[in-house]
């Protein structure tokens, strides 16, 4: 309802505020003050018969700040009346506007739509994986980088973007766009990290995220990598209990001892199983002008199977859609309307636009057909895409989903409107934009870089450049990580081929193939990457670090031949979310029928596509009922991505480290690697 005032009132109003107004700007000789005031924007405009006039330095209609690109910001339609009222009051004590004037200018600001809506800018990313460097990002391969459309020439560019210098940077010039504003992330910040983060157990990303004014992130499945005692240390602060390599705040311009989280973890669903309890809080709420917002957040439920067993070792994973629900009446009870989830779980869509939807598929369109009609925005993470959908919920509403890729080099912008009265959001405008190192889309503000986040950066890039540069091996060519038709990389191939070879020695285990999981792999092995020349094919251990961050070590196991075919068919079993094709190790090849174009995986999930007396080890089909030694990452060894058939095997021998098997086998090769055949798994039985 419009607000009624009296003009006794106003004139109090006006008189209680006017020792505290000032009327400010800037002298200009050819200002125009023509035409009569108006309040609002396009057709909701509110056109007076009070003429414009110069006042002082500026003209009397830009005086009231009453549109939304010029800033206006105010709690309530009656705060913008009132905020008239105090500058009328002050205006016709000086006379300098007549009465009637003055009566015109309330009653016009009452009939108005100024200040019945507030815009609140949330600024989110997600899967920042310690990619605090954005230099380094960027030397990585072609299938490392973000390729964008150019708009001059329709073309397809990879483009230099990211590091969190360049991320501060363009949050400060979103946050100058709007009085409200707020920095959310939606999981997979820390974990599976280049090594300038990494080595320091990602305190480089926690410290450098504190400056860049992150408020939430959600919990990822990567936050729980090295357990819960370690996440909480991130939240928390204090050293790392063994490792001199923590706490190097006095080194490089932070605090000492590291100063943990100054955002929050948020976890919905992510409960203690002794305590009953969430362990972290489930939802953090911003008020702005005194509209409040409440953000939940939480990872997918199926982390433990991604996850190494011990990391979530007595932690329960809900439902995400139904853990979202579920806070919807308590937030109610609180008096909060705007809820916003932080999901790190998400979708797939095609090739195009980093603000493109097409053909969206994966458990993100899922979730959010199941989710309460109170959510307003869902943010999202975890496969690593760019996305800007609008996705139905179960009540049929379109709400506004959003991915920011991966690795720094997109930030989501997402504007909220706030019915005042309501407070309710009644609109969302989001769009993905480019974290520009070179300003490539040539904008008009060029984003500046934080110096202060920059030199954290180049100080923890030199404490860790001497084990970084060190030179492990060459190759020929990319050693990349993308799968052919069939599900094979160069890159898994020698991998797989590197820990077969560590763990062949009967003393190592006495293995006969090896298998490496594909989400394993982080980045590709560039060619033209290496410190010591562009272009020469060395091979540093920063970069090798890179592809493998995990610090898995080597298992050996025995399985049966049966058990080997069983293992094959859990690549696209019915505990998969999409199909996921082991590498494997030289001399083991085999066929299956899985049709592996993008979209098709639900329709064929649950297995039967192993072409059957097709699995062959060094030419001999393999005896379903004799007994093979195999290698594994301790990541699989314990059924890591859903592969049960790795658990249930026997006679377990650890062995080497992943990355020093890699090492070695660069080093027995002598010379430069070329890359993997790709010839061990076919299609068509």
């Amino acid at each position: 309802m419009t607000p009624v005032l009296s003009l006794k009132f106003v004139q109090f109003a006006a008189l209680l505020a006017l020792s505290s107004l000032s009327v400010a700007g800037t002298t200009d000789a050819s200002l125009d003050c023509s035409g009569s005031v108006t309040f609002g924007e396009a057709g909701a405009r509110v056109v007076t018969s009070v003429p414009d006039r110069r006042i002082g330095v500026k003209c009397l209609n830009d005086l009231i700040v009453d549109t939304e690109l010029e800033g206006a910001n105010y709690g309530g339609h009656g705060e913008f009346i009132a905020e008239v009222a105090i500058l009328g009051a002050r205006l016709f004590r000086r006379r300098q506007i007549e009465v009637g004037e003055y009566l015109e200018l309330v009653r016009a600001a009452a009939r108005s739509e100024v200040g019945r809506t507030l815009r609140v800018r949330v600024i989110a990313f997600n899967d920042f994986h310690g990619n605090i460097d954005g230099a380094s990002l960027n030397l990585r391969s072609d299938a490392d980088k973000l390729f964008v459309t150019d708009p001059a020439t329709g073309a397809r560019l990879g483009v230099a973007a990211g590091g969190v210098d360049y991320m501060a940077g363009l949050v400060n010039q979103l946050k100058a766009g709007s009085p409200n504003s707020v920095v959310v992330s939606a999981g997979d910040l820390i974990g599976a990290s280049p090594l300038n983060s990494a080595l320091f157990h990602d305190e480089p990303a926690i410290e450098t995220m504190n400056r860049l004014g992150l408020a939430f992130n959600a919990v990822g499945n990567h936050e729980f990598d090295e357990g819960r005692d370690e996440l909480l240390r991130m939240q928390y602060g204090g050293c790392h209990p063994t490792d001199a390599n923590s706490c190097r705040g006095n080194q490089v311009g932070t605090e000492y001892p590291f100063e943990g989280a100054r955002f929050d973890f948020l976890a919905a669903n992510v409960v203690d199983t002794s305590s009953g309890k969430t362990i972290f809080r489930p939802y953090g709420i911003e008020s702005f002008k005194g509209h409040r917002i409440a953000f939940i957040g939480m990872t997918l439920k199926s982390t433990p199977s991604i996850v190494t067993p011990a990391g979530v070792a007595g932690l329960s994973f809900k439902d995400e859609a139904d853990s979202a629900n579920a806070l919807i009446d308590e937030l109610k009870r609180r008096g909060v309307k705007a809820v916003v989830v932080l999901l790190h779980e998400g979708g797939v869509v095609g090739s195009g636009s980093i603000n493109g939807c097409s053909g969206v598929s994966g458990p993100i369109v899922d979730i959010v057909s199941r989710l309460d009609d109170a959510v307003d925005l869902v943010v999202t993470g975890h496969t690593h895409q760019a996305y800007n959908c609008r996705l139905a919920n179960r009540a049929g509403r379109e709400v506004s989903v959003t991915s920011a890729g991966s690795f720094s080099r997109l930030i989501t912008r997402i504007d909220l409107t706030i019915d005042t009265r309501t407070r309710d959001v009644i609109a969302v405008d989001a769009r993905n934009e480019l974290v520009d190192r070179n300003n490539f889309q040539q904008a008009a503000t060029p984003i500046q870089p934080v110096a202060g986040i920059a030199k954290i950066v180049a100080n923890y890039k030199a404490l860790s450049a001497p084990i970084s540069n060190r030179i492990v091996g060459s190759i020929t060519a990319t050693l990349t990580r993308t799968q052919n038709s069939a599900g094979e990389s160069s890159l898994g191939d020698i991998i797989a081929d590197a820990q077969l070879a560590a763990t062949a020695p009967a003393t190592k285990g006495g293995a006969v193939v090896a298998f490496m999981n594909p989400g394993g792999i982080r980045a590709d092995l560039a060619f033209a990457s290496s410190v010591a020349g562009e272009g020469d094919g060395n091979v540093t251990y920063g970069e090798s670090f890179t592809v493998q961050p995990f610090g898995n070590s080597l298992v050996v196991k025995s399985l049966s031949g049966q058990q080997i075919y069983d293992l094959l068919e859990q690549q696209w079993g019915a505990a998969q979310p999409f199909a996921r094709i082991l590498e494997v190790s030289r001399g083991f090849s085999y066929r299956h029928s899985f049709d592996t174009t993008p979209g098709n995986f639900a329709a064929q999930k649950g297995g039967g596509f192993v072409c059957d007396g097709s699995v062959t080890l060094n030419g001999m089909p393999i005896d379903k009922t004799a007994i093979y030694r195999v290698t594994m990452n301790s990541f699989l060894a314990s059924g890591g991505d859903n592969f049960s058939v790795f658990n249930a095997g026997t006679d377990q021998l650890g062995g080497d480290l992943d990355l020093d098997a890699l090492e070695a086998y660069f080093a027995a090769a002598g010379s430069p690697l070329a890359p993997g055949p790709q010839d061990r798994v076919r299609t068509g039985c």
